[in-house]
């Protein structure tokens, strides 16, 4: 019986050396890592929160007032995310208040919910200037000072708010709305990493392996990666006039400021093309041959403000 029994505990011993371990669910198929969740300044509580300005449901902006005796600068923020991401809480609003500059932080209509728009970028630009509009007409009830408002965002912020720049005014004097005639015109403008051109051909001289632009003109169903934006580009030179800030500019145009990171490098490839300061220089050659004052900062630079904040912040006191 001993014999016996040691002999099937053998057997299943060896059985078990044989068999290889089942993996535990969770080892056999790990889940990807979630994203990092997005981490936005903490402010103070909006003067007035979720303004709406338009009917859809982005078509709204905060409003922080700084303390004075007197009207205010005012910076206007247009948050970024390649007009298919991003919020208006990106903003940190207690560098303007303390110097005592009020602050407007806007969401608007991604892309991707204005299909239907032609072209789609004129959903997103066109409610950065309603809500420039509304801002204006709330000027005498929120102590603001009109002609004092400067533009600033990153990317496609950045993007819009120099179109708000050197776009000419698109106020209606002869409107039935009141706000629609207020003004959309700028005293300056400061932006982090700007697409200054919706050119694609331009883009892709200055920058060989540029990627970004498409879904500005070309719908998702159309097909809308790059080589589709060169390829249509004939077709969309009208578009390109009316959109792209570099094909904007005129004599008449605010001073500006652009923030990059790498100094540039055109004509070469870039390890960020969609934010290289060869775009930040080519629009500066432009703006001066136009007479437009244009600050220019990236790592390397002397001589102008380091920060788009800093540059704001001494424009829009500024005594003219």
């Amino acid at each position: 019986m001993k014999l016996v029994l040691s002999l099937c505990l053998l057997t299943s011993i060896a059985f078990a050396a044989e068999t290889p371990a089942q993996k535990k669910p969770a080892e056999a198929a790990k889940k990807p890592a979630a994203a990092p969740k997005k981490v936005y300044p903490k402010n103070p509580t909006p003067t007035a929160a979720n303004v709406k300005y338009g009917p859809h449901e982005r078509n709204v902006f905060d409003f922080w007032q700084a303390k004075s005796d007197k009207p205010t600068p005012l910076l206007f923020y247009i948050h970024g995310g390649g007009w298919m991401a991003g919020d208006k809480a990106g903003i940190s609003v207690e560098p303007y208040l303390k110097e005592g500059i009020s602050v407007v932080s806007i969401n608007y209509r991604y892309i991707s919910q204005a299909q239907e728009v032609v072209p789609p970028v004129k959903a997103p630009l066109h409610d950065a200037a309603r809500a420039l509009q509304l801002v204006r007409s709330k000027a005498g009830e929120w102590n603001i000072d009109k002609a004092r408002i400067g533009a600033s965002g990153g990317s496609a912020g950045a993007c819009s708010s120099l179109w708000l720049a050197f776009h000419p005014d698109l106020a209606d004097a002869k409107s039935e709305d009141p706000i629609a005639r207020e003004s959309t015109r700028l005293w300056c403008a400061a932006v982090n990493g700007a697409q200054t051109t919706l050119d694609p051909q331009q883009m892709k001289e200055w920058t060989p392996n540029s990627k970004y632009g498409g879904h500005a003109f070309l719908t998702k169903a159309e097909g809308n990666d790059f080589a589709a934006f060169l390829k249509a580009r004939e077709k969309i030179l009208p578009w390109i006039a009316e959109y792209s800030p570099y094909a904007l500019v005129t004599s008449d145009d605010p001073p500006i400021y652009m923030n990059y990171g790498p100094p540039p490098a055109l004509g070469q490839e870039q390890k960020d093309p969609t934010h290289t300061a060869n775009f930040g220089v080519k629009l500066q050659e432009h703006c001066k041959a136009n007479g437009v004052a244009c600050d220019l900062y990236y790592s390397g630079v002397t001589g102008v403000p380091a920060s788009s904040t800093e540059y704001l912040i001494k424009k829009l006191k500024e005594v003219k």
